[in-house]
């Protein structure tokens, strides 16, 4: 008998499960997130289910942890500082795929050196240059990306980069080619920048994780589940981190799939921070072919093709201003719910919103409150962002009182997007605790912070709502209503059929919204979702049904949904891909372009058979280092030729070696 241990880490609440041999669900509970150190919810929620079950920790066999962290930070705009090593390019390729954004204003050097499609040096390496600028640069920089033109043809002014880097910082250093074969150097360094930013919060996230296994006496090794679903080792997230956005929605597939047996269906996981839709078909979760798409980034990391929006049970609730009608609308950004800040500090929060409620004017920060994370490490900042953090100190306070000019509003955001601070606001959750569907945390605090925003005015001069009540069922149907567009979208992503027009345009479309209204004139419109919807997620059956009468489609809410993410986690395959090319410079020269250079080969078959060697032999040792047994290998062979003089010539070939295989220690 194996004893299978599945944590999943979310925005809102860490969840953990206890499975028998892959089959029982045994214990389960829910935890809250704990920012400033992970380690307390993560704990909280093993130790339940091992009260829960009556298991002895060492009779554990297997731990695994999915978590939304890395998609969270990305969506929400967070991460830490790092600088991009850009060898070979032009200055005008930073405008490419969103690298400008995606660096968000840190340091960047464009260098001579580079190579050439056939694997050439196209220019030496500007060594000085990098010297330079990692002394001019070294404060505030957590971690460096390094992308050199043409390096998954030849990595080798990529592997020099990092190993000067190395020598002179210390910092940890993410070369583009160790994370996709595929060419398109700026987008290669757009994921190397992302996943530099995340290094050092996964790299916590599982330290603390392991920390607490160590303490109650698990010694089962751990594992982490990508964003494909797959399984890794807790060494291997550590290293690419980006590997792991999407591995909590992932994770909820793989999950749905284990509770429903579902072949065909969309799944939809509501967290605290965002939704995340994804299409099971034949009871495996479709891969995104470009590549993982997540806060407005298209990356080159393999996952399940996922529609990722911010919306969740903690998306900040906005109100529209503009126009006279009036409303609210979601997210992107998660706060902490005013019902769950109260719990911590009870008179803080009933203070100021009592003290608001008697002005007779409200103002954009009434009912929003400011904490710091203590814990967390701060690095080299500016002035009003060092002051604002002082002022703050470990306590809960009004927003208001903390903001002193408009100029600070923008220092505050940066203080969130670095995830230092934490703020407070009306949300979802406070709306269900008005209407009575959840009683977890204070919900008179959530009654006077709804009342607080109802009395804001739109664009007619009314009030937005009459009272706390109405505002909250206002913001629970624009939650169905923004789900059931996700899920339209995700629907006509996947079509076969094309229809002419972007997908957030057709789930929008005049047209579609009369049809879901059943609109009846001198025309008769009918539209529905024709597959059946997998909702998860702990808030699932407080808001789901309502999107699936919105959307005319069976709703179907498992047992256990609520934990799908961490059975998930645990359910999973080892599964480790590598990718190699083969290329022809010339007639009769077939050349394979490998980690420690090209090799090249008087014929075809050669270079295949030396190509798919090294690629199995890569992934058999990476998968037996993440702890796999019963190794399978699966090949595929993508060849392309090119018709000349009535004969075929080889132009490239691209070889996937696949090695996928159980946790050694999953069964008894």
């Amino acid at each position: 008998m194996a004893l299978l241990l599945g944590v999943d880490t979310g925005g809102t609440y860490t969840d953990a499960v206890l499975l028998r041999d892959e089959k029982d669900v045994i214990a389960s509970a829910k935890a809250l997130t704990t920012r400033g150190d992970l380690a307390i919810g993560i704990g909280t929620a093993i130790r339940a289910v091992l009260d829960q079950s009556g298991v002895e920790p060492q009779a554990i066999s297997l731990a695994s942890l999915s978590t939304t962290l890395a998609t969270n930070a990305l969506v929400e705009g967070q991460g830490e500082g790092v600088a991009l090593v850009f060898v070979g390019f032009r200055p005008s390729d930073l405008e490419q795929h969103g690298l400008r954004d995606a660096l968000k204003g840190d340091p960047v050097v464009a260098l001579a050196g580079g190579h050439n499609h056939a694997g050439g040096e196209a220019a030496p390496l500007d060594v000085p240059g990098l010297i330079a600028f990692l002394d001019a640069n070294a404060s505030g920089v957590s971690g460096y990306a390094v992308a050199s033109q043409f390096a998954t043809r030849n990595p080798a002014h990529e592997l020099e980069v990092a190993r000067i880097i190395g020598e002179r910082t210390g910092a940890p250093v993410t070369c583009s080619h160790h994370l996709s074969a595929k060419l398109n150097g700026p987008k290669r360094a757009v994921t190397a920048i992302l996943n530099a930013r995340l290094i050092g919060m996964i790299d916590r996230l599982i330290g603390r994780a392991q920390d607490v296994l160590n303490d109650l006496g698990i010694g089962a090794p751990m594992m982490v589940v990508r964003g494909d679903g797959a399984l890794m080792s807790a060494d291997q997230a550590r290293e690419r981190p980006i590997e792991t956005i999407l591995s909590g929605p992932a994770a909820s597939i793989v999950g749905a799939r284990w509770l429903t047996g579902a072949d065909e269906a969309l799944v939809s996981d509501i967290g605290g921070t965002t939704t995340d839709v994804a299409v099971l078909r034949n009871g495996k979760p479709a891969i995104d072919p470009q590549g993982a798409r997540v806060g407005g980034f298209r990356t080159m990391v393999e996952a399940v093709a996922m529609r990722t929006s911010g919306l969740g049970g903690d998306s900040q609730v906005h109100v529209q201003t503009q126009g006279l009608a009036g409303g609210v609308f979601l997210g992107p950004r998660r706060v902490i719910p005013i019902a769950l800040i109260a719990q911590d500090a009870p008179d803080v929060i009933h203070a100021a919103l009592d003290a608001q409620l008697r002005n007779a004017t409200t103002t954009d920060h009434d009912g929003r409150f400011v904490r710091a994370l203590p814990g967390l490490p701060r690095g080299d900042m500016p002035p009003r962002e060092t002051e604002l953090l002082s002022r703050i100190g470990d306590q809960v306070h009004p927003l208001g009182r903390i903001l002193r000019s408009r100029m600070e509003t923008g220092a505050l955001g940066r203080l969130v997007d670095l995830g230092l601070i934490q703020i407070a606001g009306v949300t979802p959750s406070d709306a269900s605790h008005v209407l009575g569907t959840l009683n977890e945390w204070d919900g008179e605090a959530a009654d006077k912070a709804l009342t607080l925003l109802a009395r804001r005015r739109t664009g007619s001069g009314d009030m937005l709502a009459a009272n706390a009540t109405d505002l909250a069922q206002m913001i629970v149907d624009q939650l169905t209503e923004q789900t059931a567009i996700t899920l339209l979208e995700t629907a006509f992503a996947e079509e076969t059929t094309e229809f002419g027009l972007p997908p957030d345009l057709l789930a929008r479309h005049v047209l579609m919204q009369k049809g879901l209204g059943g609109h009846r004139g001198l025309l008769a419109l009918d539209a529905a979702l024709n597959v059946d919807v997998v909702g998860l997620g702990a808030s699932a059956p407080t808001y789901y049904p309502a999107v699936g009468e919105r959307l005319h489609c069976r709703m179907i809410l498992p047992q256990h949904a609520g934990v799908a993410n961490a059975i998930g986690a645990v359910v999973g395959r080892i599964t480790m891909r590598h990718t190699g090319t083969i290329t022809s410079p010339s007639e009769g020269r077939f050349r394979v372009h490998l980690e420690t250079g090209p090799e090249d080969f008087a014929a075809a078959s050669d270079a295949l058979e030396r190509l798919q060697s090294v690629l199995r032999a890569s992934t058999e040792a990476a998968a037996l280092s993440a702890g796999a047994a019963g190794i399978q290998f699966s090949v595929e062979q993508d060849i392309k030729t090119a018709r000349a003089e009535a004969r075929d010539v080889f132009v490239e070939a691209i070889l996937t070696v696949e090695a996928s295989g159980r946790p050694r220690n999953a069964s008894g």
